[in-house]
């Protein structure tokens, strides 16, 4: 609904300021009649933004209507105002005689093109500069309508007058005193590039000294993983050949696997990444300087270069990892796999339940424009003996959502993103609609049949699990079937009193895009609050406290939302609270015009980054970071993007 009328609102003004400025036009060619028509659209199309405006604030909040509550439509009802009592002075009577305007047009037409270029103004504000609104912004546009009405009675009269004259100097000291403050207000930043953060230097810690342990937990093992990342040439099963970043030459690179207790040990060697690499562990909560996060928790590894992370598989579940370095473009590329910690056998009713006889990790990834299952790019068929338990883990390894059908066989969502579902439903003709970054993993029994699992709805590709010989099933159409909604799904279960608050830190986070002075693009860039990474200020807690998160989308974009280091409780989506099985995640959909209210608990010191999860965003400015009080940054944050 919010995003609905965002686009409504946003297609009000285009089609206000048309009418304003097309009365404006035809004031000038002396059809009154035509004018003043138009001039009564201008005010009719104006007072509709008003309830537009009024139905946006009441049923999405503050955040939307911001610039449109404080700039636009003040603005806008001023120069309207003047506009229609001007033109019902001097075009209502020649338009009832259906005659042509008489006299000099520019006292007319000016403050109907002045109505225009206000209600165009709020279009610029909105599109380009975004949230929120300043004393600058305010300044500057409305110095530059008035310098604008000031041009159109320039050229229509030829010899303004000296009050028209002494308006426009007047609207131009005002844009410079804003455009000055603009400049002035830039967010100060120290030599790292990050944001000026004062921690009390008598606790400081460096994040380099938060690792993992160097022993597993009692009866675990210690697993010993060595990846190369290296430039390769990667041949998909169609035949076609992908110029790719790889881990140890494939794509996706080599599954990790763990038993909980068990010590995780991962060296990474930079064969020839220039832009270089790092591991960060996805959903997983490692010690912070374990997290990967170049720029944060420790330097990129170049190459000839190697680096070892080391952390206890505490958590069951399905995680993957990627490179945290120049990440748009090395996720991509293909520097990702997949990581799969399974319960110890005395707990095998933990988040993924009982074993499965066939256990399959199922990596989303698109090359060059085309979805592939794994490595493969055509269909990818399975054996499953029937009546045989089957565990899908999908993991979406892309910066955009994926929606996954599963025809041939009912189902249950048993866990999100690694955190265990209480009381799952069974689930039929149901698509899931997954984050870039989540994981959801499917329980199944194999029928007699076949069963197609569909990426996007293709019918041509994905995974089919056969229960012999013989070729797979036709796939339904499965376009129709209705989204799962997880704020329902699941037995509802008493929830923590913690979640109620009370709240040690709030905060809330809006998302848009706007025009930034000092981010990655130095233009218009995706923002938080009005900033753009590294600029946008740091969220700062305190070990042990609770904190609640507002997430708020005012883009035209969905954002999946992510967290290092803290899974978060989900509280509500635009108000409405989780109705069923308690919900947590490490990565969420905000879509267009959202709400989303979560919390976590801050145990697990260190400094996090906290991004919009379609990377291309994050390095386009959608970052900010979580720091712990007195926890402090040895590293260069300035090369974090690589190349």
């Amino acid at each position: 609904m919010t995003a609905d009328l965002i686009t409504l609102d946003l297609l009000a003004v285009a089609l206000t300021a048309a009418a304003w400025l097309a009365a404006g036009a035809t004031a000038v060619s002396r059809k009154a009649l035509i004018a003043a028509s138009l001039t009564g659209l201008g005010v009719l199309l104006t007072a509709i933004r008003v309830v537009l405006v009024v139905l946006l604030g009441t049923g999405g909040g503050w955040w939307f209507v911001q610039e449109k509550a404080l700039l636009e439509l003040p603005l806008q009802a001023v120069t309207a105002g003047a506009a229609a009592v001007v033109a019902t002075r001097r075009l209502l009577r020649p338009a009832l005689a259906r005659g042509p305007l008489e006299g000099d047009t520019a006292p007319v037409a000016v403050p109907l093109f002045a109505a225009g270029i206000a209600a165009l103004s709020g279009l610029v504000v909105t599109l380009l500069i975004g949230y929120p609104v300043t004393v600058a912004v305010a300044l500057v546009t409305v110095a530059l309508v008035a310098l604008l009405a000031v041009a159109a009675w320039w050229v229509l009269d030829g010899r303004p007058r000296g009050v028209v004259l002494g308006a426009g100097g007047v609207a131009f000291v005002v844009g410079v005193a804003g455009a000055l403050t603009t400049f002035a207000g830039t967010p100060a930043t120290d030599a790292g590039g990050g944001p000026a953060i004062a921690y009390p230097p008598a606790r400081g810690v460096s994040v380099a000294t938060l690792t993992g342990p160097s022993a597993p937990a009692p009866g675990g093992t210690v697993r010993h993983y060595s990846l190369q990342a290296r430039k390769a040439t990667v041949t998909l099963a169609s035949g076609r050949k992908v110029a790719a970043w790889t881990f140890d030459g494939t794509v996706p690179g080599p599954p990790i696997t763990a038993v909980q207790g068990d010590l995780v040990e991962v060296t990474l060697h930079n064969v020839d990444i220039s832009a270089g690499v790092s591991i960060h562990w996805h959903g997983y909560d490692v010690p912070s300087a374990e997290d990967g996060a170049v720029g944060l928790t420790q330097d990129a590894v170049t190459p000839g270069h190697s680096l070892t992370y080391r952390f206890l598989a505490t958590q069951a579940g399905t995680y993957w990892y990627h490179t945290h370095q120049d990440s748009n473009q090395g996720v991509q590329k293909g520097l990702f796999g997949s990581l799969v910690v399974t319960p110890r056998p005395a707990r095998s009713r933990a988040a993924t339940g009982v074993t499965a006889a066939a256990d399959i990790s199922v990596p989303v990834h698109t090359f060059d424009g085309l979805t592939a299952v794994g490595d493969r790019d055509t269909l990818d068929t399975r054996q499953v003996a029937p009546g045989k338990p089957v565990l899908l883990r999908l993991i979406n390894t892309d910066n955009v959502t994926h929606r996954f059908t599963l025809a041939g066989a009912p189902f249950t969502l048993d866990a999100v993103d690694g955190n265990a579902v209480g009381g799952p439903g069974t689930l039929r003709q149901t698509a899931l609609s997954l984050a870039a970054g989540g994981r959801y993993d499917l329980r199944l029994t194999m029928p007699a049949t076949s069963v197609a699992l569909l990426v996007d709805d293709d019918r041509a590709h994905g995974l089919r699990l056969l229960p012999g010989g013989g070729r797979a099933a036709a796939a339904p159409d499965t376009a129709s079937w209705p989204e799962l909604d997880l704020l329902s799904y699941g037995r509802p279960a008493a929830r923590p009193a913690t979640d109620a608050g009370p709240f040690d830190r709030r905060f809330t986070l809006v998302l848009d895009r706007g025009l930034s002075l000092s981010g990655p693009v130095k233009g218009r860039d995706w923002t938080v609050n009005g900033h753009a990474f590294p600029d946008v200020p740091t969220l700062v807690v305190r070990k042990g406290d609770r904190v609640e998160m507002t997430v708020v989308n005012r883009s035209l974009a969905t954002h999946p939302w992510h967290l290092h280091g803290h899974s978060v409780r989900v509280l509500s989506r635009n108000g409405d609270a989780v109705t069923g099985s308690p919900l947590t995640m490490d990565t969420f959909d905000v879509k267009p015009g959202e709400v989303w209210k979560v919390a976590f608990t801050a145990d697990n010191p260190g400094l996090w980054m906290v991004h919009c999860h379609n990377l291309v965003h994050a390095s386009q400015g959608m970052s900010l970071t979580l720091a712990y009080e007195g926890v402090t940054d040895p590293y260069d944050m300035a090369g974090m993007h690589g190349d």
